[in-house]
């Protein structure tokens, strides 16, 4: 089966998201707004096991924090996805450095961290351009509690929903 972990924003984040998911985001179906802490793969029954504890270890040694989100941008020409960008994104660095430990750890490291919240993926270039020049002009100034980790788990027909959930609860 396949795991990933992430985060989900208010629902007022998701709504607003999700205007602009609906049509241009072909996993709006599949998953909710959120924001990835370590991609989707494959697990065996122990790593999952092991995977578990060491997110209930996590959660408990960090505390809730509030992310905010401050303008749409690109991952042109890496990729045709626009997203909302946190004007800080140090906390959920941080949280990807811990989750990214131990039975967690990372082999090889694909790209740079980039916190985020898709809105639009898989478009052709002209449908980059278009959205892009329209969504930047519009302000964006969202903000949003994380006080959840979440594990997730992909189904046979690609929807993924939550396994488990930890409270951030460090006091």
């Amino acid at each position: 089966m396949k795991y990933g972990i992430a985060v989900f924003p208010d629902k007022k984040v998701q709504e607003a998201a999700d205007r602009l998911r609906i049509r241009h985001d072909p996993h709006y179906s599949l998953i909710p707004a959120h924001l990835t802490v370590r991609e989707a793969e494959s697990w065996s029954d122990e790593k999952l096991a092991a995977a578990i504890a060491h997110l209930e270890a996590v959660s408990t040694a960090l505390s809730p924090f509030t992310i905010a989100f401050n303008r749409v941008s690109s991952f042109f020409p890496v990729s045709h996805v626009l997203y909302m960008a946190l004007e800080d994104p140090s906390p959920m660095v941080q949280l990807h450095q811990q989750v990214c430990t131990g039975p967690l750890a990372l082999e090889e490291q694909r790209y740079v961290y980039t916190p985020h919240l898709t809105l639009a993926q898989q478009l052709t270039a002209d449908e980059l351009y278009d959205l892009y020049g329209n969504w930047r002009m519009n302000k964006v100034n969202l903000t949003s509690t994380i006080e959840k980790l979440t594990l997730l788990q992909q189904s046979d027909k690609g929807t993924w929903k939550q396994l488990r959930a930890f409270d951030l609860k460090k006091t």
